[in-house]
């Protein structure tokens, strides 16, 4: 494994932000029969890897398409992650999504835009932007962080039984401040390479 793998591997998995998912999954399949959660966890994870998988074949084509380079995908991915992390630091009753409607979920909420959301699918397109000879290291990074949610909200039960409600919320502002700190400097680099560009 080479660092770019890593750091998209821990990127991704930063954004998917499968603890601070947790209260979406919980709230969503409230009314769902307990045998049946784990189905849908995993149908919604799948539903996920494929939307984001997708993004890595036609992501680039889709950008030159709209006619947006490289340095405006990556300073808007970087606003676009500066949210999610503001609302993951200072968390409303709603989610970091919003809240999530009763019933058995399919897509939306839960594969889309609580895992495969804006903020994925912007970093999924800066991951390939930066390398996109490394096509199958990022569907790698995407399958591995997917499996990484689905056992996560698997386990939700036990992880807040374990963690508790003051911990999973500590764990999850963390994990904003540092999702925060990747954004700015994405920002930062996007600013500098279109400044040295002039």
């Amino acid at each position: 494994m080479d660092a770019s793998f890593l750091s998209g591997v821990v990127l991704l998995l930063l954004v998917a932000d499968p603890l601070g998912n947790i209260p979406i999954f919980a709230s969503a399949l409230r009314e769902v029969a307990p045998e049946r959660r784990r189905r849908i966890i995993l149908r919604e994870c799948l539903i996920a890897t494929g939307i984001l998988s997708t993004f890595v074949f036609v992501g680039q084509p889709f950008m030159r398409l709209l006619g947006l380079s490289e340095i405006s995908l990556q300073i808007g991915g970087a606003v676009v992650l500066m949210l999610v992390a503001i609302r993951m630091v200072f968390p409303t009753p709603e989610g970091v999504y919003g809240r999530a409607p009763g019933g058995e979920p399919f897509i939306v909420p839960l594969a889309v835009p609580a895992l495969a959301g804006p903020s994925a699918l912007a970093t999924v397109l800066l991951l390939v932007a930066r390398d996109p000879s490394h096509t199958v290291q990022w569907l790698g990074a995407i399958v591995i962080v997917m499996a990484v949610s689905a056992v996560v909200l698997a386990l939700a039960d036990k992880i807040l039984a374990r963690l508790g409600d003051s911990l999973s919320t500590a764990m999850e502002r963390l994990m904003g401040l540092i999702l925060a700190a990747i954004a700015v400097e994405m920002m930062l680099r996007g600013i500098k390479t279109f400044i040295g560009g002039l």
